[in-house]
């Protein structure tokens, strides 16, 4: 089982982590805190890590790269189709609807 891909999710103190494998299945899903994050990921074996272009992440992509990581950044529009519907906003203007 070797993680290939991972999404991060970064927010103010909980990051959310989701790596696939080779074969495309769902091999880590987890939570790491902002004061883990660089012992979380210099444990883990170097992959492709795709995150959302902010502020912060451009921080993020530094130290993970330094860890041996391969760092895409991607625009916030392209990462919107990956968000699960009914998190955060998007649930608080579904329930406006109903």
């Amino acid at each position: 089982m070797m993680i290939i891909r991972i999404g991060l999710d970064t927010s103010k103190h909980v990051f959310q982590v989701h790596g696939v494998d080779e074969s495309e299945q769902a091999v880590l899903r987890r939570q790491v805190r902002r004061s883990e994050m660089a012992k979380f990921f210099g444990k883990l074996a170097p992959a492709r890590i795709g995150l959302e272009a902010c502020g912060a992440s451009h921080h993020w992509a530094r130290v993970l790269r330094g860890l041996g990581h391969e760092v895409v950044m991607m625009p916030p529009q392209y990462v919107k189709p990956y968000a699960c519907p009914g998190e955060g906003r998007g649930q608080a203007r579904q329930e406006r609807r109903d």
